[in-house]
Parts: C-alpha cells; sequence; structure tokens
C-alpha cells in the first residue's frame, strides 16, 4: 500500500487528490481512499492537521493535493459586530471549532449549540459546504494575515 509520509510546500504540481471532511483532516495516522480510489496510508508527523490546498507527497513521489470535503455545517450571519462577538465567544467558550469570514461563522451542526445562537437572536441556516475552521491561537493558524475570503 502507498504511504503518505510528508506534507510538503507549495511549489509542486499535485497529481493526485485527497478529499476529506474536517474529522479525518485532524489525523495523522489513517487509512484513505484518494479521489481516483486509490487506497493509501496516511503516515504524518503526529499533530500534523491538514488544510485545504496541502500537499502531500507519497513514498514513491507522488504528490497529492489535499480537499476540504463538503460538510453539513450550520451558518450564522448578522451585520451586527456586537452580536457577531457575542455568538463567537459563546461558541469559543464552548472550545467548538468555528470558521470565521467576513460578518458569518461555521460550525459543524449540533442542535444544542443551534439552539444557544438563536437564544442570542441570530438565525442559523444549513449548508453543505467545506468546513476549514480556524486553527487556533496558539499553532496551525492560516487566518487573517491575508485579505481574501475564506469560503471555498
Amino acid at each position: 500500500m502507498l504511504q503518505i509520509t510528508e506534507k510538503i510546500d507549495a511549489s509542486a504540481t499535485p497529481s493526485a487528490s485527497l478529499t476529506l471532511p474536517f474529522e479525518k483532516r485532524q489525523k495523522s495516522r489513517l487509512r484513505v481512499l484518494l479521489d481516483d480510489n486509490q487506497e493509501v496510508a496516511l503516515m504524518l508527523e503526529r499533530g500534523t492537521l491538514l488544510r485545504h490546498g496541502d500537499l502531500l507527497r507519497a513514498d514513491n513521489g507522488l504528490v497529492v493535493e489535499v480537499r476540504a470535503a463538503e460538510e453539513e455545517v450550520a451558518v450564522v450571519s448578522t451585520e451586527d459586530p456586537w452580536l457577531f462577538a457575542r455568538a463567537c465567544y459563546h461558541l469559543g467558550n464552548r472550545h467548538v471549532p468555528l470558521q470565521i469570514g467576513d460578518g458569518w461563522l461555521r460550525f459543524q451542526r449540533d442542535h444544542v449549540l443551534e439552539e444557544m445562537v438563536r437564544t442570542l437572536g441570530l438565525a442559523v441556516r444549513h449548508e453543505s459546504a467545506p468546513f476549514e475552521p480556524e486553527g487556533g491561537a496558539y499553532g496551525g493558524h492560516r487566518g487573517h494575515e491575508h485579505g481574501h475570503s475564506h469560503e471555498l
């Protein structure tokens, strides 16, 4: 079985792709299927978090592009910065992975969290979208050092 053992810089050209939901992109040891149905073993450094667009190299030299799978997510949007900050605070206080955009946030569907956000006065809608949450304050952050949108 082919083994994917390293994350590489973005200058290589991928010849295969791997689409995974966020839950699986957090695992460094995993048996998966590439998008062409080839079985591979992820054998990455422990603690590796895969992001949409990351490139990986297999032991045979194959370069694989990581893609964020569409997932069922809850989406909250508002133009009220106070309400937006309160929603982010309360969800973050529960250590919920959040994808934060300009006036919107996404989290994995959870009826308890959705009800909490509604009680703050925000509407929640459901959609299927790639989920790419913030990496956190202490590592893995690929966030807002640039000016473009994070919608995939």
